[in-house]
């Protein structure tokens, strides 16, 4: 069976326009009958024999009209490297690879590296472009480098003003403007009395991380001090949140339900282990849920979605997880049953208990189901009088059981 001749040419045009075009490129933009672009980048492209069509709002409202074309020699302008952070992962979702050719131009990412003399596969890189600021934090590591797409000239102050906030003041900010055309400045400016004005809309930001004494880095390792979380007690405390987690046996990309989430603790942690990680927290008080919300964007994870409700009924309709935790509401009739018929097969559910009621839910489930029943206990040492005692903890059973 033949494969279908490309019809879909996406160019990346850069600040030059035409003149930094290959000639396989400039070959596929006049050879097209219809050029979709955003206004900038058909301004850029120069005169057109072609039909122009600026990019809806939302840009998705032109891909029915994309596919109908099928077979027609359309072209889609981009920004630099379409495929980074671009549009071209999109298009590729629905428009098979063997019918697109593509004509990338160096990313945002790699021109500031170019300018800077920094190797690209050492840094961070991030878009906030049409995303939540709080997409850096988790990337403000002391002595980092982060290249940031902005969303516009906004941005580098708000990105100055987060990183004052959080203890990182000191790190310098690169302003790249318009790179690679006659536009292109590079300002640089301390995150602390950021005074950077008139900022092109089209910038990315260079930035090298300084941590001051006593900075909020988010740590790398699994169990975050129970400080770093607003709660009302509701909270999975670090030492067993750190060995949930372990149990839980994160994969990159996968999906949890954190239900009766509480403070949120162990879906946020569940996030931080990679940049592709979900979590739904699941939680039946209003003011526990807004928290949930608050304590993500501060650690970083903004993705983080919140469902207000009671489980089981909240669970009800939600993308099957390929985990599942359940820190609260253990004893509430059918939560666990629901859990269990919800998970993906080859799935990990882990459970904690503290109180009898649900320790009996636990040790039923154990008999039924198989997998593996732990008890922790944890203590710490506390002042009595003048000298240091142990404290114990209430001890958490905790059953962990990978679905068939």
């Amino acid at each position: 069976m033949s494969r279908p001749a490309p019809w879909l040419a996406i160019v990346g045009i850069g600040e030059d326009g035409r003149a930094g075009l290959s000639p396989a490129a400039a070959a596929a933009l006049d050879g097209a009958r219809v050029v979709y672009g955003g206004g900038r980048h058909l301004a850029l492209a120069g005169r057109l024999d072609a039909e122009s069509r600026a990019w809806p709002s939302p840009i998705s409202d032109a891909y029915p009209d994309i596919l109908a074309r099928r077979g027609t020699p359309t072209c889609l302008l981009a920004t630099g490297d379409p495929f980074h952070y671009g549009i071209g992962a999109e298009i590729a979702r629905i428009v098979p690879a063997a019918e697109i050719r593509a004509f990338p131009l160096p990313s945002a990412f790699s021109l500031a590296c170019a300018r800077l003399g920094w190797p690209l596969a050492e840094c961070a890189c991030v878009t906030l472009h049409g995303r939540a600021l709080a997409q850096v934090v988790r990337h403000l590591q002391p002595g980092a480098r982060l290249l940031v797409l902005s969303w516009d000239g906004t941005t580098p102050a708000a990105v100055a003003a987060l990183m004052t906030e959080r203890g990182f003041g000191a790190s310098r900010i690169t302003v790249c403007e318009a790179m690679g055309g006659p536009r292109e400045r590079l300002r640089e400016s301390p995150a602390r009395g950021f005074d950077l004005g008139d900022i092109d809309a089209l910038n990315t930001l260079a930035i090298e991380v300084v941590g001051e004494p006593g900075c909020r880095a988010v740590g790398l390792a699994a169990g975050l001090d129970d400080g770093w979380f607003e709660n009302d007690g509701q909270l999975t405390k670090a030492e067993i949140r750190a060995v949930t987690l372990a149990a839980l046996r994160p994969l990159a990309g996968q999906l949890l339900w954190d239900v009766g989430a509480g403070a949120g603790s162990v879906g946020i942690e569940w996030m931080l282990r990679h940049p592709a990680m979900r979590t739904l927290a699941i939680e039946a008080h209003p003011a526990r849920a807004e928290r949930i919300a608050r304590n993500a964007q501060t650690l970083g994870v903004p993705g983080l979605a919140v469902v207000h409700g009671p489980a089981p009924d909240a669970l009800a309709g939600l993308p099957a997880p390929d985990a599942i935790f359940v820190g609260g509401g253990l004893s509430a009739p059918g939560v666990l049953p629901a859990a269990l018929a919800a998970l993906r097969s080859g799935g990990r559910l882990v459970a904690n208990a503290v109180t009898l009621e649900g320790e009996a839910v636990l040790l039923a489930a154990f008999s039924a189901q198989g997998g593996s029943l732990r008890r922790l206990s944890i203590a710490r040492a506390d002042p009595v009088g003048g000298l240091h005692g142990w404290r114990a903890a209430m001890p958490v059973t905790q059953w962990a059981w990978t679905k068939p």
